[in-house]
């Protein structure tokens, strides 16, 4: 299996590429990573260095790649943090020009716009791009419960709230959705649920609450979910699996106090899981 993984890169820590490029090859599956930005470290810390490179050094890349003559051989293209919307448009245009040559390619977005408690964190015409253009583009995105409300307009605080904004953003063009730190009403204090949607179907998965506050973890899920629907066809099975996945890397992460995700400290949880979590329909 080849991804053309196409997101932010950081040079120390664990965010964007360098949280979901380890886990897919863990995994076994051959990364092309395109880098949409490159920074020092992750913007968390509040100071880092780096660029934010633009739509044509993207596309360059591409071009690159096709000139091997491999991208017939893309299974997929996962996106996440976009840095601006021309660099949106070249995403486009890569999973466009992989779909040619492969129509049975698949394109995983996560739509990284914001989340609960710090709002939009992404610059100006980015929410607008991603509900637009490259949400409709897609046939899996991952979004958190804060993009999930932004793409529908509505503001889920039920399970059948979060049920009902699936259902109208697959409307929009993605068959599959992964719907990651959900909230409802129904969720225990002690927990956090995860819901997948896919021909009408639901299935949550619900994991203890941790206490920690790390980046980096939506990157991960978003790749491991990808990788494992592309292999199964089947929503609920990559559910499990790659909320097993997160949840042994983010309690090893909690254990050691670590502010950076030990994404290579706990790489055996991304093929052998410590804990597994029941897949529940609902």
């Amino acid at each position: 299996m080849n991804v053309l993984s196409i997101q932010s890169h950081v040079a120390y820590g664990h965010v964007g590429n360098a949280s979901a490029v380890f886990p897919m090859q863990r995994l076994g599956v051959e990364v092309w990573p395109i880098h949409t930005v490159q920074f020092s470290n992750h913007t968390g810390y509040g100071s880092w260095k780096g660029r934010v490179f633009d739509g044509p050094a993207i596309e360059d890349l591409v071009e690159g790649i096709a000139e091997r003559g491999v991208l017939g051989r893309c299974d997929g293209v996962l996106s996440g943090y976009m840095g601006s919307a021309d660099i949106g448009t070249a995403i486009l245009s890569a999973v466009a020009r992989v779909r040619s040559l492969n129509p049975d390619a698949l394109y995983c977005c996560d739509p990284v716009i914001g989340d609960v408690g710090r709002g939009v964190f992404v610059r100006p015409g980015i929410p607008e791009f991603m509900r637009e253009q490259a949400v409709p583009a897609a046939d899996i995105i991952t979004p958190n419960q804060f993009e999930l409300d932004y793409l529908s307009g509505l503001t889920a605080q039920t399970l059948d709230d979060v049920k009902q904004a699936v259902t109208i953003v697959q409307g929009m063009g993605p068959k599959v959705i992964l719907v990651t730190s959900v909230e409802a009403k129904e969720t225990p204090s002690d927990s956090v649920d995860l819901v997948a949607g896919e021909g009408g179907r639901f299935w949550r998965v619900r994991t203890p609450r941790l206490s920690l506050s790390v980046n980096g973890a939506g990157d991960a899920i978003a790749a491991l979910f990808f990788v494992h629907y592309a292999r199964s066809r089947s929503a609920p099975t990559a559910l499990a699996e790659a909320a097993a996945s997160v949840y042994g890397l983010l309690k090893r992460t909690e254990e050691a106090g670590s502010r950076e995700i030990l994404t290579i400290a706990a790489q055996d949880e991304f093929v052998s899981p410590t804990r597994r979590f029941d897949v529940e329909e609902v």
